[in-house]
């Protein structure tokens, strides 16, 4: 029998070891930074960047050549992500209660889709197509990498987001803090549904021929219309599965909280099949599943599951981010490249956001959060990995240098910010409440 020299490191076993010591350290790190501005993806970020440059063996990730590994693995985060981000909000879905969420899809999304792309044709020289891409996979805010400004889960602290309301039962001035960080959850659960029709307009418009016609008949309105119906469908008959009362099937009576990763692949999986936009179906269901019994404990079983699952994959991203860095994920960037890539995080998202929500309910300090939060992520490397399966696009590698540097700029600028920026809306808001009437 060949016996291995001992000095041997194999570079599965490497990583096994990373992953693991990061995962050991995504446990304790929230209770080491409280209160600082540092965020966990940061930190992976970091180390991954590091392991990689190390001489132990490990080969960096290429997402812009190893596509399809790419598209799978953010594919399965970002849905995982989708069902936990949806089972945070107990508000009922209204024009009203949800009223800055529609503004930041109906408005601030189209904006920022058009101004990425206007930024792209005359910084960088990108054909039509191309520039359509960058703005499609850049616009979509995170439901991943954004958890420092999201929701708590159920059972947790919820603030305004109170699960018996009715649509306007909640005081708006008394909950800034909150009401940034449901904008923001339920932003991020929806459009990154919404992104796939603007995505698939680039591959329509790189693949040539006639495409205005069956783009707008398929993509749009037959994909969305799918995913808008298998997701409100399913979810009422896995809600009720979960939660029927006095029966022995009764999903809730089981106490697993896996029946979240059953309930996200058979959504997914079924609305797919029946050629709808899967992403949009699995939020949508998980919204659904909430409202079915809105305080029941199982809500917080599911939630943690799907959060659990999240975090483990998320956290592998971010590593093999940070070795792809390293790697030179970044070699195609110019120096116009990078001047988008900033403009992108600290322009353009903050002006289409206000922009959003000129007439907005909420004060100037919310709306400005709300506005600046955006933070971009594993959904931009998604849908980039997707078009470029699809379709072949010119100048792809400069894409994909902006891309990834365009969430770098995000996962610093959003991790630094968070923090302080929310605190201090959480006091103004305990200020409030505190206050005599």
């Amino acid at each position: 029998m060949r016996v291995r020299a001992a000095a041997t490191m194999e570079p599965y076993f490497v990583l096994l070891a990373v992953l693991g010591v990061t995962v050991l350290i995504a446990a304790v790190l929230p209770r080491l930074v409280d209160g600082l501005p540092i965020s966990l993806p940061m930190v992976v970020v970091v180390v991954g960047m590091a392991v990689f440059a190390l001489p132990i063996g490990l080969e960096a990730p290429r997402p812009g050549l190893e596509t399809r590994s790419a598209e799978r693995l953010t594919e399965f985060v970002v849905i995982v992500s989708l069902m936990g981000a949806g089972l945070k909000l107990r508000r009922p879905v209204g024009w009203r209660s949800w009223a800055t969420t529609w503004r930041l899809l109906g408005i601030t999304m189209p904006l920022t889709v058009v101004a990425i792309a206007l930024l792209g044709q005359a910084a960088l020289g990108l054909p039509l197509a191309t520039a359509i891409l960058l703005g499609a996979v850049l616009a979509p805010t995170d439901p991943v990498l954004a958890s420092d400004v999201q929701l708590a889960g159920p059972g947790q602290d919820e603030g305004a987001d109170a699960g018996g309301v009715g649509e306007g039962d909640f005081d708006i001035d008394e909950h800034a803090g909150d009401e940034v960080r449901f904008s923001l959850t339920s932003e991020a659960g929806l459009n990154d549904g919404l992104a796939f029709p603007i995505t698939n307009l680039a591959i329509a418009i790189a693949a040539g021929g006639s495409w205005f016609v069956p783009w707008v008949v398929d993509d749009v309105i037959l994909k969305l219309t799918v995913g808008v119906v298998a997701g409100l469908v399913l979810g009422r008959v896995i809600g009720g599965a979960a939660f029927a009362p006095r029966s022995r099937l009764a999903l809730a009576e089981t106490g697993q909280g896996f029946v979240a990763l059953g309930a996200t692949l058979a959504v997914y999986g079924i609305t797919e099949i029946a050629h709808g936009y899967g992403f949009l179906a699995v939020f949508i269901a998980a919204v659904v599943i909430r409202r079915s019994e809105v305080d029941h404990d199982y809500q917080a079983l599911m939630h943690d599951f799907a959060e659990t699952l999240e975090r483990l994959a998320s956290l592998l991203f971010l590593l093999l981010l940070g070795g792809a860095v390293v790697d030179g994920a970044l070699r195609g960037l110019t120096w116009a490249g990078l001047s988008v890539g900033l403009v992108i995080v600290v322009v353009v998202r903050p002006l289409a956001g206000w922009i959003g929500l000129i007439g907005d309910r909420h004060d100037g300090p919310t709306r400005a959060a709300i506005a600046f939060f955006g933070i971009r992520g594993m959904g931009t490397i998604y849908y980039l990995a997707h078009a470029v399966n699809e379709e072949l696009f010119p100048r792809a590698a400069e894409v994909w240098a902006v891309a990834v540097l365009t969430i770098l700029v995000s996962v610093v600028v959003h991790g630094v910010t968070a923090t302080p920026v929310l605190a201090r809306l959480d006091r103004r808001r305990s200020a409030r409440v505190a206050a005599p009437t």
